[in-house]
């Protein structure tokens, strides 16, 4: 492939800079940049090619709000406006059958040029090698228009094979009616993970309600979202993610820091009991009803909470009513606590567009014109932002300039929180057995320490043997 680098795109990621990154620093920058994708993408394809590309992603569908299939809409627009020469062969796949219908389609040589998979999704078609590895500049970019962390996200074994599209971190949530019942501040979050720790048994103690949201289930995705960000927090890791150039052959599950989060966890739950007595089955859909309930002091959530919990305020009656809506009016976003040395951690999630090999799609070839005028418009900073409206951040650093952001922080209520802890997102290991980890092993190591069946050192050695395991023996895949 030829390699055309846009000027606009190169220019406006030095515009912004990831040192000042806050709430503040996000809403200034909002609405500052104007950019011609077809423009822009022109320069890279021209806009007169004739060719075809296939596309799989999973689009909106019935429950998703109207702007989110008006957004998708104006892309196929904009995008057959732009290169009207180019036919596309578009499908949108459920969330919970993209994957196994991709694994079908592979084993056929029926796969599509392009597809869109949830964040790490990809790790496992590159290690198969299934995926062409990919260089930004193909594109249009450059590695500064995206996070470091959505980069490392899709890079196996030192290479390259996908570009993010959309990123997406958690935040803090406290009640501040709690708070201040507790003799908390009740505007401020904890600063750290030692002050959740206090601040639930506080709860606890002065209220007899429930002070942390802990999530501790088997088997559940919602489990290392929650407890990962503590443990690297206190300097922890299953293996070496947390390291700027990480080997994924290091394992530091039974190191201190990990050994010091799993022990706050215990704190809580074995000891202070400040945390709800279910969260061995919880997920955090069982956090919702006593948050709302005003139950519940503090939980980590997105930004999408906020509009559950008005909804769940929507459906109450009577004095359960005005319970939930005053749970609401108290609702507070804030960044993740950091650990003793003030680190701040949070899970790095969101999605990547991958291109695939010749050989297994349908037809054994790849229009690479076609696919870089995609890559390239859906990687816009315009549509970037504009697709992932209702529940993520741009992909393109660059689109957390344009009006499309502005009109976002204006109208979706603490998103600016949640898009300010970016900097600080750790994608889970990028090997093709990070599902097993991070879904069976750190589970199954808080159950061991929270049930007392094991001491928090016997269960972090117990996981780390598991972990040394699961890498030395391969795994994952089709």
């Amino acid at each position: 492939m030829a390699t055309t680098s846009l000027i606009s795109t190169s220019v406006y990621a030095q515009a912004v800079d990831l040192s000042k990154w806050s709430p503040e620093y996000v809403k200034s920058i909002a609405g500052t940049k104007d950019f011609d994708a077809a423009k822009d993408c022109g320069a890279v394809v021209p806009n007169d090619y004739a060719g075809n590309v296939s596309y799989w992603y999973t689009g909106p569908f019935e429950a998703d709000p109207q702007i989110a299939h008006d957004q998708d809409k104006a892309f196929w627009d904009a995008f057959h406006a732009a290169y009207p020469n180019i036919k596309t062969d578009v499908q949108s796949i459920t969330y919970n059958e993209l994957l196994d219908k991709f694994r079908t389609a592979l084993l056929g040589n029926s796969a599509p040029m392009v597809i869109r998979l949830q964040i790490l999704g990809g790790v496992e078609f590159a290690a198969k090698g299934y995926l062409n590895p990919v260089k930004p500049e193909d594109y249009g970019f450059t590695a500064a228009d995206f996070w470091p962390g959505a980069l490392k996200s899709v890079t196996y074994d030192n290479t390259l094979y996908g570009l993010p599209t959309n990123n997406e971190t958690m935040a803090f949530i406290w009640n501040a009616k709690v708070f201040k019942d507790a003799g908390l501040d009740p505007e401020a979050a904890p600063k750290t993970w030692d002050d959740v720790v206090a601040y639930s048994k506080q709860i606890h103690d002065k209220l007899g309600i429930s002070g942390y949201g802990l999530v501790a289930k088997q088997n559940a995705g919602n489990t290392p979202f929650r407890f990962m960000p503590q443990l690297w927090a206190y300097g922890g890791g299953s293996l070496d993610e947390t390291a700027a150039s990480p080997t994924y052959k290091s394992v530091e599950i039974n190191n201190a820091g990990s050994k010091a989060a799993l022990q706050a966890a215990y704190q809580m739950y074995a000891v202070d009991k400040s945390v709800p007595v279910s969260a061995l089955t919880n997920t955090q859909a069982e956090n919702q009803a006593p948050f709302i309930a005003g139950q519940l002091g503090m939980m980590i959530a997105h930004p999408a909470e906020y509009a559950k919990m008005l909804d769940l305020a929507s459906k109450a009656t009577g004095a359960d009513k005005a319970t939930a809506d005053a749970v609401v009016e108290n609702m507070r976003y804030g960044l993740m606590p950091t650990g003793p040395d003030g680190k701040r951690a949070v899970v790095f999630g969101g999605s990547n567009i991958h291109v695939v090999k010749p050989e297994f799609v349908d037809g054994g070839k790849v229009d690479e014109q076609a696919v870089r005028a995609l890559i390239c418009m859906w990687d816009s900073p315009e549509w970037s932002t504009r697709l992932a409206w209702v529940g993520s951040n741009p992909g393109n650093i660059n689109g957390f300039l344009t009006t499309s952001m502005k009109q976002r922080l204006d109208t979706i209520k603490f998103l600016d929180v949640t898009t300010s802890m970016l900097p600080n997102g750790i994608p889970f290991p990028v090997l093709p057995e990070s599902p097993e980890i991070m879904n069976i092993v750190v589970p199954d190591m808080l159950q061991n320490a929270l049930t007392g069946n094991m001491t928090v050192d016997q269960a972090t050695e117990d996981a780390a043997k598991k972990i040394e395991t699961i890498i030395a023996g391969g795994g994952g895949g089709i």
